[in-house]
């Protein structure tokens, strides 16, 4: 395989949504970068879900999904409940507002600013990811005046990287091929791969730059997914 330059992928744009459906009265939903209009009449969406994902196997029974599109500071919370949490042994519906809609999918209300629900019409099998094609059924514009999230956003600001799961996902050992190495007082986040730099802090949430890891208290959380202090990991 000829090597490349990978943050040429990075290049590539993305919303980050919610996508969901229902099984037998199970609710679940995960975190996806590949959502695409693909017609206007009939409104169709397409979008790509690993085979390993519980809501995968859902969708691909239940022939239904709703996708929420995330504002642009989505709380993390939202990340790391639908992003990094498997929905095999979490109700990720339990503490999140949502409603039902005519196909009975789950629709995330938190955080959203518009959401469309989807009939499935054709399913692609692309290898390691479905590619679900869904006709629109039902859909609204929740907040006009807010910008959706980016990965773009999500990875420059944020310091987010994608799940394992996601089409856009890169092996961190390619990664290191072309990065330099973090210094001794840098942590990184076991679930989501954000790093912790004391020189720049976390001011978004009152920690400004200069401040130690060590000095952070222990009810500090992953600004990108919600993991706790406890579960950060030295570089």
């Amino acid at each position: 395989m000829t090597f490349m330059n990978i943050e040429a992928y990075f290049r590539i744009t993305y919303g980050l949504y919610v996508v969901s459906s229902v099984l037998d009265n199970k609710l679940n939903g995960y975190i996806s970068n590949t959502v695409f209009q693909v017609t206007a009449e009939p409104a169709r969406f397409a979008i790509a879900c690993s085979k390993n994902n519980y809501t995968a196997e859902m969708i691909g029974k239940s022939k239904v999904f709703s996708i929420s599109v995330l504002q642009k500071e989505t709380r993390a919370d939202i990340i790391g409940t639908f992003g990094y949490r498997s929905g095999r042994d979490t109700e990720k519906f339990t503490k999140c507002d949502y409603k039902q809609g005519k196909t009975g999918a789950p629709i995330l209300l938190d955080d959203t600013i518009a959401w469309f629900e989807c009939e499935v019409v054709q399913t692609v099998d692309t290898g390691t990811h479905l590619l679900f094609i869904g006709e629109v059924v039902d859909g609204d514009l929740l907040v006009a005046s807010e910008d959706p999230l980016t990965y773009a956003y999500y990875r420059e600001v944020k310091k987010g990287k994608a799940p394992k799961n996601a089409p856009t996902y890169i092996d961190a050992e390619k990664l290191k091929q072309q990065i330099q190495p973090a210094s001794s007082d840098k942590y990184y986040c076991t679930a989501c791969g954000y790093i912790y730099d004391p020189e720049k802090g976390d001011p978004e949430h009152g920690f400004p730059a200069g401040t130690r890891f060590e000095d952070l208290p222990e009810t500090w959380i992953c600004p990108v997914c919600g993991t706790e202090k406890i579960d950060f990991a030295k570089k």
